[in-house]
């Protein structure tokens, strides 16, 4: 049994160190840090990409919201991907006034392998952009995003992520647990890294790459998160991401469960793939770059592995309990901690950040008391997918009518 305590001992300090060092990240976000300089002032060009498979429902907003935004009209194209789609997306993308690039490919359907596609030609065309910015069909965009993206170039930042926001917070407790999500992760992970210095990550929409980044090699990515392999990849390099709190887009989410499950087990599904094709890259970046940068990106990834080191800490409490004499009130005491961080700090965080972020809290009090179950179910989706991951990327059907002028 000695071995037993050593390796519990082990565990909890891992575990204290590793939660510890999130804090004190996350505590910068409550702090004002100097705006970083102008290089270049310049009005960029930009091409505005939107992947859409079958979103007859959905795409005409967003692409009102983008011919309204406040940026001069010859500065920026619209560009959609209208991918195995079979509905009237091209139709109404064509008469709104985008340019429509249709693909049929049935063995490579991800959103990864339309933009390697897309963007394969305008490198080969030498096109004429600055930078592009990605959004999904589902969006809504503020009218000052392109302003605050060109701000981020003429600070010399080449990959930048938006504000992610969502457009139907309280359809569901479902939808709730998703927007309590984003703004905790924009608040005390993104803004928080990008005050001290650190990376944020690419978030799947609502973000911008500088054009002559990409020429090299084209949009290579291969996992189902093609937004966080990105991401993963130019931190590896030694690359820093940027933030851009100004420059909203608003996300629709998922409203019933088996949707979500089905949307976040494709998320964990990625998390694993880029475990396996980053770690050592990542970890080879530690050592070459000697940054707490790469080090932090590094640390992104352990996310699933520290929740299998806390399971295996219960597994040994449970072993001393019954082989060594712990008694029921000190077993009771531990497991009360574990409930503890589980179900209520979601709760606690969720209300501060609503409160910091200025979010109408009485219109989510549903969403914020079952928090909890949200994030619980996550931990259920993450052991699902460990045992058997499913590879096989699914569509989220998206229907909120929602335009730019009602948020």
């Amino acid at each position: 049994m000695k071995y037993i305590y050593i390796l519990q001992q082990a565990i909890i300090w891992i575990i204290i160190i590793y939660w510890l060092y999130q804090l004190i990240i996350s505590a910068c976000a409550l702090i004002q840090f100097k705006e970083r300089p102008i290089i270049k002032n310049k009005k960029h060009k930009f091409m505005l990409i939107l992947p859409a498979h079958n979103e007859e429902n959905v795409i005409g907003n967003l692409l009102e919201s983008l011919n309204k935004l406040d940026y001069p009209k010859e500065l920026y194209d619209i560009y959609v991907i209208a991918d195995n789609c079979t509905d009237n997306t091209s139709k109404i993308a064509k008469k709104m006034g985008a340019i429509v690039y249709e693909r049929q490919d049935e063995t490579k359907k991800t959103k990864g392998y339309a933009m390697q596609w897309f963007l394969n030609k305008k490198i080969k065309e030498n096109a004429d952009y600055d930078a592009f910015c990605v959004f999904d069909a589902d969006n809504i965009v503020d009218k000052n995003f392109l302003n605050a993206m060109n701000k981020k170039l003429c600070q010399g930042e080449v990959i930048v992520q938006g504000y992610r926001d969502i457009k139907n917070p309280s359809d569901s407790w479902i939808s709730a647990g998703y927007a309590l999500f984003y703004w905790t992760m924009n608040r005390f992970y993104h803004l928080a890294r990008y005050n001290l210095g650190l990376s944020p990550l690419i978030n799947g929409t609502g973000f911008m790459v500088d054009f002559n980044l990409i020429k090299p090699t084209g949009w290579d990515t291969i996992t189902l998160t093609e937004d966080i392999e990105f991401s993963l990849k130019n931190i590896a390099q030694g690359r820093r991401l940027g933030w851009a709190t100004d420059a909203i887009v608003y996300d629709e989410q998922p409203t019933e469960f088996k949707q979500s499950w089905s949307q976040r087990s494709r998320w964990t599904v990625g998390h694993m793939q880029c475990m396996k094709y980053y770690t050592k890259d990542l970890a080879e970046g530690v050592v070459e770059h000697r940054t707490l940068m790469n080090f932090d990106g590094l640390l992104y990834l352990m996310g699933i592995p520290m929740m299998l080191v806390t399971f295996l800490l219960i597994a040994i409490n449970t072993i001393i309990f019954f082989c060594d004499g712990m008694t029921l009130g000190e077993l009771i005491f531990n497991y009360a901690k574990y409930l503890v961080s589980t179900f209520i700090v979601p709760i606690i965080t969720a209300i501060f950040v609503m409160i910091i972020e200025k979010k109408p809290i009485k219109k989510m009090a549903k969403g914020i008391l079952l928090f909890p179950v949200f994030m619980g179910s996550w931990i259920i989706i993450n052991i699902k997918c460990l045992i058997k991951p499913n590879t096989k990327w699914e569509k989220i059907e998206h229907k909120r009518n929602v335009k730019i002028d009602e948020i």
